[in-house]
């Protein structure tokens, strides 16, 4: 994969500061590339993917993501875990888990990105790099879907690129948190 023409290994170094005495790793670095978890956290109704409205989501399952994710996040030294929940809960625990365990998110929170505090204030509070997703381009859509309460908290949004959504978003985090392949 090739490397971003605007990559600076110092970018974001002051959103997620290091401990003292730890040196960020560089592409030059032996560990530079390091093994990382990647979770992807899916809202209401992305259970339903390749049934729901195939004209807006395509007809991909959220397991067919999935198995595409583990392969490609193979190539970057990184593994995935996948979660869906229809409880608004049930993501802000295992948000909070997340930055526990000190692990990048992926989201795609469905209806709560634009209607969850609460995942807001979980995605700050856990501290970590989070990348919001969306299958279809929310901003074509309808009006209430412009805002988002999770862009706030997130480092970037992809949207638009169907499942293909995912995928650009483990390159992301990858890119975040130095985990190239």
């Amino acid at each position: 994969t090739a490397t971003p023409l605007n990559f600076d290994p110092g970018a974001r170094r002051d959103r997620f500061p290091t401990p003292i005495g730890v040196r960020h790793p560089t592409p030059f670095s032996s560990s530079y590339r390091r093994s990382v978890k990647i979770l992807y956290l899916n809202g209401p109704n992305l259970n339903l993917l390749g049934t729901r409205q195939p004209e807006i989501y395509g007809r991909t399952t959220l397991a067919d993501i999935e198995a595409h994710l583990t392969e490609v996040a193979k190539q970057h030294g990184a593994t995935i875990k996948l979660r869906q929940s229809n409880h608004e809960g049930d993501l802000v625990s295992w948000i909070q888990e997340a930055g526990l365990a000190g692990e990048p998110i992926v989201l795609n929170a469905g209806a709560y990105t634009h209607t969850s505090i609460a995942i807001h204030d979980a995605l700050r509070a856990a501290e970590r790099p989070v990348v919001e997703v969306h299958l279809s381009n929310v901003f074509a859509r309808e009006s209430f879907r412009h805002h988002s309460y999770v862009s706030p908290a997130a480092a970037g949004v992809i949207c638009g690129f169907g499942a293909n959504s995912y995928a650009l978003a483990l390159e992301a985090i990858c890119d975040l948190v130095g985990s190239r392949g």
